[in-house]
């Protein structure tokens, strides 16, 4: 019997690794791109290069207005970590690729059980040609999510 940690918590177990250097005074998120079992690249939340981050201004805008988690983006410093780990490789690496995200409170530690991409995110991974995601639920269960399912039911659509 194989007593080993399954690929799946193995590649979240590094993206909850990754998540450490996450400088968001809310939310920690990590992510690793992988194909063919290989690590294509990283990326974690934090302001872009060379922009000081929240945690070395000592506060959060968005915080500081009391917007709710997953509202208002474009009032935050920082890229996503979704983002940061597709910039950071090249198209055709990421084809059929798999994405890990893994999320924290920033505060507390605690895994973030409800942790998903947001829109913007999600069109990022369609255009990358990444095929699936796969999101840490709690130590051991995860959810794998296709991205042709984003496809076929985009949120982006709105009945008027």
């Amino acid at each position: 019997m194989d007593n080993r940690t399954s690929k799946q918590n193995y590649y979240l177990d590094i993206a909850d690794s990754v998540l450490e250097r996450s400088t968001c005074l809310r939310r920690k998120y990590g992510a690793i791109i992988v194909r063919n079992d290989e690590i294509i690249s990283t990326g974690y939340n934090g302001a872009p290069r060379g922009r000081r981050n929240c945690s070395d201004l000592g506060g959060c805008t968005r915080e500081k207005l009391n917007i709710p988690s997953g509202e208002r983006y474009e009032l935050c410093r920082s890229v996503h970590a979704e983002a940061n780990a597709i910039i950071s490789a090249s198209r055709r690496d990421m084809i059929g690729a798999t994405l890990y995200l893994v999320g924290r409170d920033a505060r507390s530690d605690a895994l973030l059980a409800d942790a998903m991409c947001c829109s913007m995110c999600k069109r990022q991974i369609i255009n990358a040609g990444i095929d699936r995601v796969v999101i840490r639920a709690d130590e051991k269960l995860y959810r794998t999510i296709p991205v042709s399912d984003w496809v076929e039911n985009d949120d982006t659509i709105f009945e008027l």
